[in-house]
């Protein structure tokens, strides 16, 4: 199965953040671009946000278990943090559209960084480690845009502040379908409170 460590905010954060996207989509050019969640979904497909730690691609069946014993140890390791959505920007010009965070980022790359080890210990092969950059992917394109009005908005846009306490393995299914725009599926395989070891 195709899994990844995910920070999930809540539902009323994801509420804020799917009317300033709400506005996002009403801009120039919007049409263009895919928009991540469920297409026609009332919310922007706001569900479907997350702020991935470690994406770990196919795991076997076999191996989720040790990485899940692995990830809770992580976690019990790992103190709550505050965190908010904050401001926004992009990956290869123009091709995805995020929006950033602003809270305790280093204990949040902590956890992603030990999240990584984790799946290491686990034996689950992860590509070349590169440094942490907490995002929520809204908008992707195939074609390079010029998305500066977008990050532009989303640079005046901030949440509500949280507290994380939970790290969720996710899994994510594939679009089969062959439906343009059809987004992945996403479903928690396991969630595992921070800070547990007291």
């Amino acid at each position: 199965m195709r899994l990844f460590a995910a920070v999930l905010p809540p539902e009323d954060v994801l509420q804020e953040l799917a009317v300033e996207v709400g506005r996002l989509r009403g801009l120039p050019g919007a049409d263009g671009m895919r928009w991540t969640g469920r297409g026609g979904s009332p919310r922007g497909g706001a569900a479907d946000w997350h702020f991935t730690l470690a994406f770990y691609g196919e795991v076997g069946d076999d191996v989720v278990p040790e990485l899940t014993a692995r990830l809770e140890r992580a976690a019990a390791r790992t103190g709550p943090f505050r965190l908010a959505v904050r401001g926004g920007g992009q990956f290869g010009r123009g091709r995805v559209l995020w929006a950033g965070a602003e809270g305790e980022l280093d204990t949040m790359r902590l956890l992603a960084k030990r999240a990584e080890a984790a799946a290491r210990k686990a034996g689950v092969p992860m590509d070349e480690h590169r440094r942490y950059k907490a995002h929520l992917t809204v908008a992707r394109s195939r074609d390079a845009v010029d998305v500066r009005p977008y990050v532009a908005a989303l640079d005046a846009f901030r949440g509500r502040t949280w507290t994380v306490d939970e790290l969720v393995l996710v899994r994510s299914d594939l679009p089969t379908s062959g439906v343009p725009g059809e987004q992945p599926r996403y479903e928690a395989v396991a969630r595992r409170s921070l800070g547990a070891a007291g």
